[in-house]
């Protein structure tokens, strides 16, 4: 499915397919995939349940749709909100969490996880497969030190290939995720081409133009104004 880039203006219930998923993200900017600590502030619960996991052969609701939000080439998607958790950015957003975090000691990376930065930039991306066999650990391990990068805003998923299975070929949803420098994605076009997507977008710098402290009042403001929430504690948890 190809995306336009200029959907938008879309009010609540405002996910039933692919083009409105796209159209909600760059709205609100910034977003939680699941349901969480801020009621209302997710892509879950803007999309009517007949839709969040409807099985036909087209798609499995968001599931499925976010793949071709990745693949828009302007929208990062990864586990960088809520201590770990799936969330999608525009780009000015992400921006703004990149440089708040990476600002913070507790978000710089080990030695462990500089081992999979270097394969990183020796590579290009990586799959959770390729840190296991990397590291030698399980992959529950690797599941977390991948989610770990992607809340330092080290890595982002960079593409996303649908599994399909049995002798029908059948999909059920299951997708292999491949990550990459964020960088990497979104600053060369070029290499939007080398995971395969449709189309490359315009370069999107990632350089701040203030300081992680201002990054952080500017996304906390962004949330207050989407959602209403007010108390900082529950901000912090959010975005820290």
């Amino acid at each position: 499915m190809s995306i336009d880039r200029h959907a938008g203006n879309l009010r609540k219930p405002t996910v039933h397919h692919a083009e409105s998923m796209y159209g909600t993200i760059l709205e609100w900017g910034l977003i939680p995939f699941f349901e969480n600590l801020i009621p209302g502030y997710s892509i879950e619960e803007l999309t009517p349940p007949r839709y969040w996991f409807d099985g036909e052969e087209d798609g499995l609701g968001p599931w499925d749709w976010k793949i071709d939000c990745v693949e828009s080439g302007d929208i990062a998607y990864g586990k960088f909100l809520l201590g770990g958790k799936a969330a999608f950015a525009t780009l000015p957003w992400y921006r703004e969490l990149r440089n708040y975090r990476q600002s913070l000691p507790k978000y710089q990376p080990d030695a462990v996880q500089q081992q999979v930065l270097d394969y990183v930039d020796a590579h290009g991306a990586v799959t959770i497969r390729e840190v296991r066999e990397l590291l030698g650990i399980k992959k529950s391990a690797a599941d977390a030190l991948i989610a770990r990068l992607q809340m330092q805003c080290r890595l982002v998923t960079g593409n996303l290939q649908r599994v399909y299975r049995g002798q029908d070929l059948h999909y059920s949803g299951w997708q292999i995720a491949s990550f990459c420098r964020p960088e990497d994605l979104f600053e060369a076009p070029d290499f939007q081409a080398f995971l395969g997507f449709p189309g490359a977008a315009a370069p999107h710098p990632l350089t701040p133009d203030c300081s992680p402290a201002e990054s952080l009042e500017r996304l906390c403001a962004h949330v207050t104004a989407l959602t209403g929430e007010r108390d900082r504690a529950r901000l912090l948890r959010l975005l820290g």
